[in-house]
């Protein structure tokens, strides 16, 4: 797996980290933590556009974001589950695993045209 994929994931991963602590720090070192994930989620980001397309990885980050936090919602803040939210969050997946597939098609051709 390439290093690049990591920090996309980590960059979802401290997305969420964070809009969690959105919700819940009340103490000032509460928000301090949270600023540090904010400036981890970030760093990660810029890190992951290094080496891979930038809207290929935004579309990640924002879907993972996206979903992540309407699961969130659902499972932890306890707010309802409806079809119209299961059906929005699976065309949000759907799109962007379009465009990973997408990114990956003019390589293919390059491929093909190289061989």
């Amino acid at each position: 797996m390439n290093i690049a994929w990591i920090y996309v994931a980590l960059t979802s991963m401290f997305e969420l980290v964070w809009i969690y602590s959105f919700n819940t720090a009340t103490t000032w070192w509460q928000w301090i933590i949270t600023i540090v994930f904010i400036f981890l989620d970030l760093h990660f980001l810029t890190k992951a556009c290094e080496s891979l397309p930038t809207g290929t990885v935004y579309a990640i980050f924002a879907a993972a974001g996206t979903v992540g936090t309407a699961l969130m919602d659902i499972y932890i803040f306890h707010d309802s589950i409806t079809m119209g939210k299961l059906i929005f969050m699976g065309l949000i997946l759907i799109g962007v695993i379009g465009l990973k597939i997408a990114d990956d098609l003019p390589n293919k051709k390059q491929q093909e045209v190289s061989s």
